[in-house]
Formats: C-alpha cells, structure tokens, sequence
C-alpha cells in the first residue's frame, strides 16, 4: 500500500507547479485517496506483467536469473 500522505504532498506539489485547481466539490483527501488506489491497480498490473516476463512465464531460465542477481548485487 502507498504512503497516502507522500502521495498527497506529491499531488500538491505537481498540482502547484502545474497551476492546477481541484474542483471546489472534490477534497483533496479523496482526491489523494482515489489516486492511490489507480496507482495501486496499475502498479499491480506492472507486477504481474514483470513476474511473467522475469519468470519467462513460467518456465524459468535460472541461468538467465543468476546473470541478473549477480548484475544487480554489483550495486
């Protein structure tokens, strides 16, 4: 689950350098709120959609995996 509150600090920094009003009949709380929850629905999309290419659907190539561990151990 997302930081609700970084999540509405971000929307009201983006909204401000945008110049962008929220609708007096919107609050920023479910506006900040209903963000979150698409953000989430898409962020699970994501990771689901990397899980079977990592995975190779399946069928996982281990060689292919241990490259990428040993890769990313190097940071």
């Amino acid at each position: 689950m997302l930081d609700t509150g970084a999540v509405k600090e971000f929307l009201d920094r983006r909204f401000e350098d945008l110049e962008i009003a929220i609708p007096k009949d919107i609050t920023e709380d479910v506006l900040g709120e209903t963000f979150c929850k698409y953000v989430e629905d898409d962020y699970y999309e994501w990771l689901k959609d990397n899980f079977k290419s990592f995975f190779n659907h399946g069928d996982p190539d281990w060689v292919w995996i241990k490259e990428r561990i040993e890769n990313y151990s190097k940071y």
